[in-house]
């Protein structure tokens, strides 16, 4: 997944939802201690810094450099570029050292990953048996009937252009991701865990978030405009004009677990 969100970089910034604070209260419930968290494919860091708030230090990392560039600082936070060439020893000497991690977690981003790789980098990494990690991800954002209809056949003109087979796990919900890990109550492999993410938002910030996906990206260096002004007008219709502001739900689904010993 190197490069693949450097050209949105300010997009994804700017447009992304926020994950509430309690699904970070609930992880560090069940983790025994708090010394040291690694947020994998951190981008800008939204989650690093969340963590921290419960986290002694935090190693957040991504194999895109435009995205860390854009990453808000903290003093427990430490980011890092991970490109795809470093080995395996490599980063787990970078991260802290085999048995050293507490939590893991993954935002919005596993399914872009080399997963048999990434399982055996956490299984080195997490501190047995208490160690736990939780990979999670939001889909359809759901605001009246008739938005989702016009969002729901934007989303089946994308389709051609999203780059990665794993993609497939994102839209089966996490359902079928492979999920090595034992379950620790907050979903587990086949059965994620469903949740929401309430926000609130005008008409342009769903707009930006459309233009920070990577098909509708990949798809314009093709030639393809998919948001062309004949479709956000579909879509701003649909949503009741622009100046109106609506209270809209992403839908969102996790998996945790400990290594099984």
């Amino acid at each position: 997944m190197a490069g693949l969100f450097d050209k949105q970089a300010d997009l994804y910034l700017d447009a992304r939802p926020t994950y509430p604070s309690e699904w970070y209260s609930k992880l560090a419930g069940i983790t025994l201690r708090r010394d040291l968290a690694w947020d994998v494919g951190t981008g800008n860091g939204q989650a690093a810094l969340s963590i921290a708030e419960h986290y002694d230090r935090v190693i957040a990392t991504d194999v895109s450099e435009s995205q860390l560039k854009l990453a808000m600082p903290n003093p427990k936070v430490v980011y890092h570029h991970t490109p795809p060439s470093m080995t395996d020893d490599e980063l787990v000497d970078l991260i802290g050292g085999e048995n050293s991690v507490d939590l893991i977690t993954v935002a919005q981003a596993v399914h872009w990953f080399d997963l048999p790789r990434f399982y055996a980098l956490a299984t080195r990494l997490l501190r047995k048996p208490s160690g736990v990690i939780a990979v999670w991800c939001y889909s359809d954002v759901v605001v009246n009937q008739e938005f989702d209809a016009v969002l729901k056949r934007f989303h089946t003109e994308t389709l051609p252009f999203w780059k990665y087979p794993n993609i497939q796990y994102l839209f089966d919900a996490y359902k079928t991701l492979p999920f090595p890990f034992e379950g620790v109550g907050m979903g587990s492999e086949g059965e994620p865990m469903e949740l929401e993410m309430p926000t609130t938002t005008a008409f342009e910030g769903i707009v930006r978030m459309l233009r920070s996906w990577s098909a509708v990206v990949a798809a314009k260096d093709k030639g393809f405009d998919l948001l062309s002004e004949n479709v956000v007008r579909e879509l701003e219709t649909a949503w009741g004009g622009s100046r109106l502001v609506r209270n809209v739900v992403y839908k969102a689904f996790m998996l945790a677990g400990r290594v099984r010993v």
